[in-house]
């Protein structure tokens, strides 16, 4: 299916957004990209509209050098599920820069509810990682593996829906983009084998979703929190703190499933992401 995203790229056109859109407010601002609510004057919707910061693209690009990475519009573009936020286009400002045209949900991060951990978040958090873990299911299933799965991209509707938001840094699930010795993502959900420079595959992103779901009961990582790549090097051989040590009363079989995706070794793990959703679907299900 990645043919059409490897085939050589024709000249694009630009878009002076400033006259495309009326740009209400800045909600959001990542790593590399600006994220405004809009009005679009071409369709009359309201939406969120992202745009890329260039040079830093640029620089992630620089690092699948001669592999021709498929673009964050091209990867939004091929995805279509209720728990991953709608992308209705994607093309260049005038300064080169790709902006993407989302649909705009009103709500709140998913790490504002894990620090607040609230009445909301306490009633809803199995729903929420279900449908997280839905929505990586899908992603998967479009032969993509996302590198950056963690609370920060991901959003709560209003209508207590969660949603991903961001692929900046997903690449396909193909020999070439698996192949040791790219190191991106946010350094306290990476997977052992990521920050080791070891071959890599989907089931780093199910790492990513334990030690997200362990966060969402815990407020805490599994291990002392690193914000450097030097800091993690230093705990990924120390095992994981049982979540039920530190919370007695959690449910056996989501503590399970929670334990199993952040087992160090990739064999060890969950080896679909499918399999741990339906342990968690199946704990909630009983706890309802």
């Amino acid at each position: 299916m990645f043919e059409k995203f490897f085939a050589k790229k024709p000249a694009h056109e630009q878009t002076d957004i400033s006259r495309r859109f009326n740009l209400i407010g800045r909600v959001g601002q990542g790593s590399m990209s600006k994220v405004w609510k809009a009005v679009d004057l071409q369709s009359g919707r309201t939406v969120a509209l992202k745009v890329l910061d260039k040079e830093k693209t640029l620089k992630l690009e620089e690092r699948f050098k001669g592999l021709k990475k498929p673009t964050e519009g091209e990867v939004a573009m091929s995805l279509s599920h209720p728990n991953i936020v709608k992308t209705f286009e994607f093309g260049w400002t005038t300064e080169d820069e790709m902006f993407l045209v989302m649909e705009f949900v009103e709500g709140v991060g998913l790490a504002l509810l894990v620090d607040l951990q609230n009445d909301e978040m306490k009633r809803y958090r199995l729903r929420y990682m279900i449908q997280i873990g839905e929505a990586l299911q899908h992603f998967h299933q479009q032969n993509w593996i996302h590198r950056d799965i963690c609370p920060r991209n991901v959003m709560i509707g209003d209508d207590k829906t969660a949603r991903l938001i961001d692929f900046g840094l997903a690449v396909p699930n193909t020999p070439e983009f698996r192949r040791p010795g790219n190191r991106t993502g946010t350094a306290s959900y990476m997977a052992p084998e990521l920050i080791k420079r070891q071959p890599t595959d989907q089931r780093i992103d199910i790492f990513s979703y334990a030690v997200t779901c362990f966060e969402m009961y815990t407020k805490r990582f599994p291990w002392d929190a690193a914000l450097t790549i030097d800091a993690v090097m230093q705990h990924i051989n120390k095992p994981p703190v049982d979540i039920s040590t530190l919370l007695p009363g959690i449910d056996r079989q989501v503590a399970g499933a929670i334990m199993k995706g952040l087992q160090a070794n990739p064999d060890e793990r969950w080896q679909k992401i499918g399999e741990m959703v339906a342990e968690i679907r199946e704990a909630e299900a009983r706890l309802v």
